[in-house]
């Protein structure tokens, strides 16, 4: 069987576990994030109590030791990816989720600065167990149901970073800063057992001849619907960070009461994230009946445009309801990214390009603070909403441009979907 034939079954068909393996990496998903994000409420405290004592100092060596996992993981993931399409997808997220065990853990027992920050340097190296998870479900799900279940993926995702820091700010007082990085790593530990004992995976000599013989990237025979894919997920992070650095300086300008200003940044931040959480899977349903295509363009136009009322409104509700509104829009990009780069590369090099997108949406995420900081201090807080708003109309339009002329009829072509064979 040639690698095209093997590509053809496995992509219609899926595997037979494939509920089960989207369960359990919906949970190992949700329960590594929690564990990463979870030191954002007390990471500063923990590097003074590791003796850094200057106050610009702790501020310095809490901001490199948060971005050295993220860091460390844009430049692995593909790695990891295409070591996936060779070993399985399963082996990388057994050793993602033993790797962060073992990190996190050792986390709590840290002397000096320098180890937490080789420690969470570690976390990226040896993690990805999210990214691994999204691997995983979009080459074993069948194709009608793939961005619906990534879409319930990536809502478990969004969950965690939404959770972790609610468990960071209630353990330490209870069990303090090291009993909560050890409580960290058990639950990772938990999710490990899991992953190993439970996720199915049929094996494929036949996809890990061609990953070895292929190469990646060089196996695709149109990669344009890839370079879009890989530039809309790095745009996708860019208008979500780029908004961040300025939400609580531009809340203290429309709240007349000084002391509700961070708590209702707090709510204003985690507005998109909500609606992101409800939209993510309906969004994936809708794109697996109509096309991932019209989604994708739909999701950057609707959120682009959302953007150009949060530069003028004048109260705190208003901003709530619009950064909600906008990540409901863009709630289903990130599943319909994946499918699309599952549907447009063989299966034997999904890994390593799928990995690849995880790199690129890490470039947004350290681009957008970043400018959106640097506009915001020397233009305006208004020419981030609206230079952001400008960049996600354009990718709306070059996403509709660049869109495969053949994808409409061979999605027409599929037939009745999964729900409408069940009904």
């Amino acid at each position: 069987m040639t690698d095209t034939q093997f590509n053809a079954a496995s992509v219609s068909a899926g595997s037979i576990y494939w509920k089960r393996n989207l369960a359990i990496s919906l949970i190992g998903s949700f329960t590594t994030i929690v564990a990463m994000t979870l030191l954002l409420p007390f990471l500063p405290l923990y590097v003074e109590e590791l003796g850094v004592a200057d106050h610009a100092a702790i501020v310095q060596w809490s901001g490199i030791a948060y971005g050295a996992t993220f860091l460390a993981a844009a430049l692995v993931a593909p790695l990891w990816g295409r070591l996936g399409d060779i070993y399985g997808r399963k082996l990388m997220l057994v050793r993602a989720s033993l790797g962060m065990t073992v990190a996190i853990s050792l986390m709590g027992m840290a002397g000096n600065v320098w180890q937490l920050v080789a420690l969470r340097l570690f976390v990226g190296l040896a993690g990805g167990y999210s990214s691994g998870s999204m691997v995983l479900v979009a080459t074993q799900t069948p194709k009608d149901r793939s961005a619906w279940a990534l879409g319930v993926l990536s809502s478990g995702i969004m969950a965690g970073n939404l959770v972790g820091p609610l468990i960071g700010g209630a353990l330490p007082p209870i069990i303090g800063i090291r009993g909560t990085f050890l409580a960290a790593g058990a639950l990772i530990f938990l999710a490990f057992l899991a992953t190993a004992f439970l996720i199915k995976e049929e094996k494929s000599p036949a996809r890990k001849q061609a990953a070895k013989a292929s190469g990646g990237w060089k196996s695709i025979a149109d990669k344009r619907p890839v370079i879009a894919m890989l530039a809309t997920g790095m745009l996708l992070m860019f208008a979500n960070m780029s908004i961040e650095p300025i939400i609580t300086v531009y809340v203290a300008q429309i709240v007349a009461v000084e002391t509700q200003v961070t708590m209702i940044s707090g709510i204003v931040m985690s507005a998109a994230a909500l609606g992101s959480i409800l939209s993510a899977s309906w969004l994936g349903k809708l794109a697996d009946r109509i096309g991932h295509w019209p989604v994708i363009a739909g999701a950057l136009a609707v959120a682009g445009l959302l953007l150009i009322p949060q530069a003028f409104v004048t109260s705190s509700w208003q901003l709530i309801v619009l950064r909600f509104l906008m990540g409901a829009a863009l709630g289903g990009l990130l599943p319909c990214i994946a499918a699309v780069i599952r549907h447009s590369v063989p299966d034997s090099a999904a890994g390593s390009i799928l990995g690849l997108s995880i790199s690129s949406q890490y470039v947004g995420q350290v681009a957008g603070p970043i400018l959106g900081g640097f506009v915001g201090g020397h233009i305006g807080m208004r020419a981030v909403f609206l230079g952001t708003s400008v960049l996600l109309v354009v990718g709306a339009v070059y996403a509709w441009m660049v869109r495969p002329r053949d994808q409409q009829t061979s999605e027409l072509a599929l037939g009745p979907s999964t729900d409408q064979l069940d009904a």
